[in-house]
């Protein structure tokens, strides 16, 4: 086979990659941040595992199933993975060079993670209130870091969304601005799955303590 041939498959095999991994140095940092989410997940696996070793530790407060709102915690559940499906298609449009399309569905995205912190909030003012503050017990010392913290990463995120929204107003769809989207995709996926655990290990597994 002749060097042309070898190119032209070459460039081909190219072409067929997502966008977002066609440049070189685009698709390292790609790999880069794949590292960082790997120390997120070792971060939210010691908050874990202080909150296994702490739950029972409830002193003269509360006791999870007294604390936990399973059909507040269902609500925030939906919301996230709605969230998680709307910036699926963000990336499809994306890859389909629709901008204001991608535009909309980032947009969407950014509404429902700012619906879910707000939820949370309210959920977190309202335990606040009656004096179930992180200060009553180990317990809720250790539920107010986890979830407050898994909070914190969503805050971040919608921060970083709404940078991303500008940045596609003023320089459309590049090789950069396609990088920056699939990353915030893969943090967003990332804080989905989380939820899931918080879900299912705090909320479901507090109901049956």
């Amino acid at each position: 086979m002749s060097s042309h041939a070898l190119d032209g498959k070459a460039k081909a095999s190219h072409q067929e990659l997502p966008p977002e991994f066609q440049d070189q140095e685009e698709s390292i940092k790609i790999t880069g941040f794949w590292l960082f989410i790997v120390t997120d997940v070792l971060i939210f696996a010691s908050l874990f595992a202080t909150y296994a070793v702490l739950v029972n530790r409830v002193a003269a407060g509360p006791t999870p199933a007294q604390v936990f709102q399973l059909n507040t915690a269902l609500i925030e559940t939906l919301i996230l993975l709605t969230s998680s499906f709307t910036i699926g298609i963000a990336i499809w449009a994306m890859r389909q060079n629709r901008q204001r399309m991608v535009s909309w569905w980032l947009a969407l995205t950014v509404l429902l993670g700012m619906a879910f912190v707000s939820i949370e909030l309210v959920e977190f003012a309202g335990d606040v209130a009656v004096g179930w503050g992180w200060h009553t017990s180990a317990f809720l010392s250790s539920f107010f870091l986890l979830v407050a913290a898994h909070g914190t990463h969503v805050t971040m995120g919608i921060i970083w969304a709404v940078a991303l929204l500008f940045q596609l107003r003023r320089r459309g769809l590049t090789t950069v601005t396609r990088r920056k989207l699939y990353t915030f995709s893969l943090y967003w996926h990332f804080l989905d799955i989380m939820w899931v655990f918080i879900f299912t290990v705090v909320y479901l597994g507090g109901r049956l303590i």
